[in-house]
């Protein structure tokens, strides 16, 4: 139990004497550099076309084990194409795990470097609308008018 003590002792007097071994990041003002692994909230990826890439086929929602993916599909008339009607994720509820990017079949859903999810607002719910906005103004598109 001293000999524990002794080592975190130390630790601290040695980081008190010299200080340039620890880093401080002026976060806000300043971006965390992430890790290329970072896995940050899910977001819907769009085709060439500017339509959402996914085919509401669903495995997303069953892969994951928060619960946190609701998935409507829908078949556009024109084009015979699924497409989600409804796709909402609840963000306060997402452990981030990553099942839902590998689940997909169609690479629709990949999980980004976004991780600030704060808000005044009590829903943490990500719309369809909302998840392709993250995308589009990754890639500099504009949304639909």
């Amino acid at each position: 139990m001293i000999i524990p003590l002794i080592k975190g002792l130390s630790l601290t007097l040695k980081r008190f004497l010299n200080p340039w071994t620890c880093e401080t990041e002026a976060y806000p003002e300043k971006k965390p550099h992430l890790a290329q692994r970072f896995r940050g909230l899910p977001e819907l990826q769009i085709e060439e076309d500017g339509k959402e890439k996914c085919v509401a086929c669903g495995l997303c929602a069953k892969a994951c084990p928060s619960n946190c993916i609701t998935v409507e599909g829908a078949e556009d008339e024109e084009t015979n194409r699924r497409y989600p009607e409804v796709y909402e994720l609840n963000a306060f509820r997402c452990i981030f795990c990553g099942f839902c990017e590998e689940a997909c079949p169609v690479s629709a859903v990949i999980l980004k470097d976004t991780f600030e999810l704060s808000t005044y607002k009590e829903t943490g719910i990500f719309d369809k609308e909302k998840l392709l906005d993250l995308t589009r103004k990754r890639k500099g598109l504009k949304g639909p008018s």
